[in-house]
Order: C-alpha cells, then structure tokens, then sequence
C-alpha cells in the first residue's frame, strides 16, 4: 500500500471497526479521510481527535487517487461505490482489507458470541505494554504504530466476515446462538467458527467449558483451552472475587505462570483475562510485566462504563443477548453486593428478540427490577409485527415496566442503588435523559 500516493476513502466511517480501522491507517501515515451520516455515533470522537476528515455522504467525495474501503452496512449500489466504479478505482470490503493488512504483523484474533471487544481490549493493553503492537478494536479504537511486530483485531462472526482473516493466533471466547437474521441455528455459528480456526497458522486458544469449542479438540490442529476445570491448558486457581476487582493465579499447563489482579469484576472478565495471559506465555512474555499490564486495564467504551450522578450508580453496557446481560448483571452484583440492581434494556432488531426471548427474560431476572425500552430497529430489517416490547415485559418475573424515551422520571424513584442500562441500540439516549433528570432533582443550596 502506497502511503504517498493513494488517499483511503471510508464510506460509512462511523462504523466502529470502519472508525478503529481508519485510526490504525491514519496513526499508520497513510493518508485517510471518510464519510457518513450526520447523526453522532460515539464512534467519530476518535477520528475528530485524530483529525481524520468525515464528510457527507456524496459521489463528489470520490476521486482517482483514491482506494474505496466501504463499511458493511452499505451495499454495492450506494453513490459513492457507483462512482468509483465509474472511474475505474479499487473498492474493497472492510474485512477484506484488514485480512489483507495483518499479513505483515504477527496477529492475534478474538471472535465470540460474546466479550470478544473486551478481550481485544484487554489484549491490546497488554500487549501494547510488552512490545509494539497495533490494534482494532470493536468500540471504534483504532491505533496503528509505525514498525509494530504485533497485531490484535477483533473478528466478527456476523455473515462470516471473519473467514477474510488467517491470523497466526486466534482466541475463541464461545459459540452461541446469535444474528439469527444470518445464521437459522447454532449449528450453522458452529461450522463457520470451525472454519475460521482451520485458517489459523498457529494456535487456537478456546474456552474451555463450552460445549461446541470443546469439538475443536478433533477437528483443529493445535488448541489451548482455558478455564478453571482441572483439565484446562490454561487455569486460573485460588480465584478470589471482591469489591476491589478479581484475582487468582495463573498456570498454564501445568506450571505456575504467575499471579494476576485485575480492576474489573465478574467471571467472565477472569476468563478473557486467562485468553489473554495464555498468548503472553505461549508467545514467551515475562509474566510479572503481563501482570502489571493488567492491573492497569480502565477497560473498553460501553462496556461496564460507570459514572456517579449524586447517590446513584449509573452503568452503560453494550449487552444485547442473554449472555452478556447475565455477565452485566454478575459483574455489578460483584462490585456492589449491598445495592438493589435496576436493569434498564433495550432489545436489539426483531430477530433476536423474537429468537432469544425466553432467555432475555431469565437474564433479566437477575436483577431486582426492570425497565423496557422500545426494541430497537436496526437497518438491516424490517418491523413485521412479530413481536413488541410488552411481549418480552410479559415474560419477566421480576418488577417490570415499559420506559419511554421522554418519560424516564420513574427511575428517579431508586437511591443509592445500580441504574444499569443496556443495549446495543441507542439506550444512551434513555441513560442521557436520566442523568438529566438526575442534575435537575438536586436541590439549590443558596
């Protein structure tokens, strides 16, 4: 790739691997710029601190001295592909130019249903501490080092965009049933997960007590499992979990590797943490820097955010399958045993709720109380009426009511408690609103 030469033109730049991407190229010397819609995403903060110019979308944005990488979302008939096919200039898929650009690092891919960007995340900390490694994460985090010999990308399971990539390590965090508008049943996940590691150079490091990535014992070359079972490669022992964060030691077949504290809470994060911990020593990093590594992880965008509004807690997570609501929900019981955990979730597409509804409803439940928003509508798909939010309502145990976007004063109701609003659709909106009722309810003191 010329990085003289050739401007690269992002058309839907906001995307967050479009964004993350665009930030490696850019901090990479390339020459970049992109375009999009006009509503904010927060996705574009880092491409405005980077400078990268974002326009409108236009079939004027595109020239000759360009190379077109068109976000997913966009189909082949959008203005800005048309006109650089008129003018005779390279397009390609996002995947397919990320599979084409990690040739040169030594990489490292985290794929899973779930906690694939909070692993990347992690990795990439880590990893950024030890030596120099560029990395893409799926909140939109891009960073690109000039000489690096690493790579860590997150790789995404949605219409098998991963088979673009054959890295030299891949991290499998769990195979579960999700984009049931691509996928019809967890079989189909399966075998295309199960392509994606024979395309694997070197190893694979699995999660050890799933069921489907146990299969890849017989089918893949070379597999590393980890967990906390006896019979993991990778193990995390004398685990202790408290208000401060988790920790536990570390073996890794077999032998002490080293000790681990880490300033996030819930199981799941101790089992991205040994994924992790499992590449620094299969990759022969010294175990004592991998640690201090960890400790200082803040962790990645809407994932467990926090912020204190007066006497309430109030979490942002990008949960939208059951899985990782239950994971959310285990994480603040963690670090606030002593506090009522209200749950406030939008559903994401209708396709999922209408796949996952009853396991939506035994996630919800782990909290003490629920708030509904409106499921939201992704562009992908089309309302059929199929299904609705008081569908989902009906089916959880707990307290439940259905939140509307220009009412949200019924959580005004709760102090010193959790707010934990989840979503991958717009449920900032609705945490926005709140906190915005919350600075309007203090008293004046004069």
């Amino acid at each position: 790739m010329d990085k003289t030469q050739t401007i690269y033109h992002f058309t839907g730049i906001k995307g967050s691997g479009m964004s993350a991407l665009a930030q490696v190229l850019n901090d990479s010397g390339y020459q970049v710029q992109g375009s999009d819609v006009d509503t904010y995403f927060f996705t574009q903060r880092g491409l405005e601190e980077a400078g990268i110019p974002i326009l409108p979308f236009s079939a004027d944005n595109i020239s000759e001295d360009m190379t077109v990488i068109c976000g997913n979302a966009y189909g082949d008939d959008h203005e800005e592909v048309v006109r650089a096919k008129e003018l005779g200039i390279p397009v390609t898929r996002y995947h397919t130019f990320l599979g084409e650009f990690i040739k040169q690092f030594t990489s490292v891919a985290i794929t899973g249903s779930h906690g694939k960007t909070s692993t990347t995340g992690l990795m990439a900390h880590v990893l950024s501490g030890l030596v120099k490694t560029s990395y893409l994460i799926g909140d939109g985090t891009g960073k690109g080092i000039e000489n690096a010999n690493y790579f860590a990308l997150e790789a995404d399971e949605y219409r098998k965009h991963f088979l673009a990539y054959a890295p030299e390590y891949a991290i499998f965090t769990n195979i579960d049933f999700d984009h049931p508008d691509f996928y019809e049943n967890i079989d189909q996940v399966y075998e295309a997960n199960l392509a994606f590691a024979k395309q694997v150079k070197n190893k694979v490091i699995a999660f050890g007590e799933d069921p489907y990535l146990q299969r890849f014992k017989d089918e893949v070359k070379d597999v590393s499992y980890y967990g906390i079972r006896d019979e993991d490669d990778i193990q995390a022992r004398n685990i202790v979990r408290d208000t401060s964060g988790s920790h536990f030691d570390a073996y890794v077949e077999g032998h002490f590797y080293g000790h681990f504290d880490l300033p996030t809470y819930g199981k799941h994060n101790i089992m991205n943490a040994l994924a992790v911990i499992g590449f620094c020593y299969f990759e022969g990093f010294d175990a004592e820097r991998a640690a201090n590594e960890c400790l200082s992880f803040a962790g990645v965008k809407r994932r467990f955010t926090e912020k204190k509004i007066d006497d309430m807690t109030i979490i942002d997570d990008y949960a939208h399958h059951p899985s990782e609501i239950r994971a959310t929900i285990d994480a603040a019981r963690q670090k606030y045993p002593d506090k009522e955990i209200i749950a406030i979730f939008q559903p994401h597409t209708f396709s999922r709720t209408i796949a996952l509804m009853d396991d939506f409803a035994k996630a919800l439940d782990l909290a003490d109380k629920v708030y509904l928003c409106e499921i939201f509508a992704s562009a992908r798909e089309v309302d059929t009426h199929q299904v609705s939010i008081e569908d989902l309502a009906a089916k959880v145990t707990k307290p439940v009511e259905v939140l509307a976007l220009d009412n949200v004063s019924p959580l005004l109701d709760y102090h010193d408690d959790v707010a934990v609003f989840m979503g991958a659709g717009d449920i900032s909106k609705f945490a926005y609103a709140y906190e915005q009722l919350l600075g309007q309810s203090q008293p004046t003191n004069h």
